[in-house]
């Protein structure tokens, strides 16, 4: 469960966005399950990138997993490390349904 908690946060977390992001620019809006699809994916995207950029790392937990670092951990789950990939998720969720709202809206009409 610990291994997929992570995940589930930023599957959440960017589906949250795309849904977001959909009600809030209508004219990029590909629908509820169309906006929360691609934002799940944007989301687990998002924090796939924010993983690869220094000084994001340590916000999804890498920085410090790799330093040895528990002091934020409750029973092995970083709650911290939790909350930054929901919020990469989120924006990373937005993003990507902004961008496939747009090109889909645009060349699809």
């Amino acid at each position: 469960m610990e291994a997929l908690l992570p995940l589930i946060m930023q599957l959440v977390g960017g589906g949250a966005g795309g849904g977001i992001v959909g009600k809030l620019a209508k004219g990029v809006s590909m629908g509820n399950m169309g906006n929360m699809i691609s934002g799940a994916v944007g989301g687990l995207g998002g924090t796939a990138i924010a993983g690869m950029i220094p000084g994001l790392d340590s916000l999804i937990g890498k920085g410090a997993a790799m330093a040895g670092d528990a002091t934020n951990a409750v029973g092995g789950l970083d709650i911290g490390a939790l909350a930054g990939q929901g919020a990469t998720g989120l924006v990373g969720g937005g993003l990507l349904t902004l961008v496939v709202g747009f090109v889909k809206n645009k060349f699809m009409s």
